[in-house]
């Protein structure tokens, strides 16, 4: 009799999975954890790309625990970082740590789980780009015209302290070509460009990136017009020396042709007449 009835109660499990698959109904597929990011080596989010969800509602899990524990904690913030993710707070980060995170897929037909991802904060920095940039023109009086880029550091990252290092990178292009032009400008947050185009607007960007870490995205494109006499003063400046190389030239060829005849008259020096004691000259000239 308990026979039949357990016989009867897989069946009856077996036809209605049968019929959960035949209406197209499956486990989830498995999920796959394809970033994790701190913007400043203090927090960080960890992001994930759901498999197929089996035609049903499927509950995402996050779950992690650190090299050397045994306990599992479960994700503490799934809202800050949108869907799909897990924010890590000041509270829950520790740097020199690995975190060992799975994400779990649950739905009526059964379950599936991510690969683990190791997780150390700090090689996953990458910050916000640098904010207030600004560009202006400078005309100095003893020196050719050029372009004044400055910006500050993202607004999360605590740079004075020495917590975080930056390198910036610089950008710019005309508003109309394909190519940028790039500068490396250290960590300095200030640069300066020489040899723009007269006339054009310019594109510019900057970026940031730590000393482990990752690149920035780039920052909003700031623009500024380069006027029309960009270059006149150095347009002057090499006028006026190409006239007084002219002259520096002249001067020398003059100076070599004079030298040179005086070298010629002491290598060749002029015959001199027959001067015999007696001997009148006029003697030899034909009477007429």
């Amino acid at each position: 009799m308990k026979e039949n009835v357990a016989s009867m109660i897989v069946f009856l499990l077996l036809l209605f999975l049968n019929i959960r698959l035949l209406k197209g109904q499956s486990p989830p597929g498995k999920p796959f954890i394809f970033k994790c990011r701190s913007p400043e080596k203090e927090t960080f989010t960890c992001w994930w790309r759901p498999g197929a969800d089996g035609g049903l509602p499927t509950n995402y899990t996050l779950t992690y625990h650190k090299e050397g524990e045994t306990i599992t904690h479960e994700c503490p913030d799934y809202k800050t970082g949108g869907p799909n993710s897990c924010y890590f707070s000041k509270k829950h980060t520790s740097i020199w740590t690995i975190y060992i995170i799975t994400v779990n897929a649950t739905n009526q037909m059964g379950s599936s789980v991510s690969d683990p991802r190791y997780v150390d904060v700090t090689y996953i920095v990458e910050p916000d780009p640098p904010v207030n940039l600004t560009l202006e023109v400078k005309h100095p009086e003893d020196r050719k015209p050029y372009l004044w880029v400055k910006w500050l550091p993202p607004t999360l990252v605590d740079v004075r302290s020495g917590w975080l290092t930056l390198q910036y990178e610089i950008r710019l292009k005309p508003e109309k070509a394909a190519e940028w032009e790039t500068h490396f400008a250290g960590q300095q947050t200030q640069f300066k460009i020489l040899s723009l185009y007269p006339g054009q607007k310019y594109l510019v960007q900057v970026r940031c990136k730590p000393d482990h870490g990752f690149w920035s995205v780039w920052s909003p494109e700031s623009s500024i017009q380069i006027p029309n006499d960009f270059t006149m003063k150095d347009i002057t400046v090499w006028i006026f020396v190409a006239v007084l190389s002219t002259i520096i030239c002249l001067i020398m060829v003059w100076a070599v042709a004079l030298k040179g005849y005086s070298m010629v008259t002491c290598i060749f020096p002029p015959v001199p007449g027959p001067k015999i004691k007696g001997f009148d000259t006029h003697l030899l000239e034909v009477a007429p």
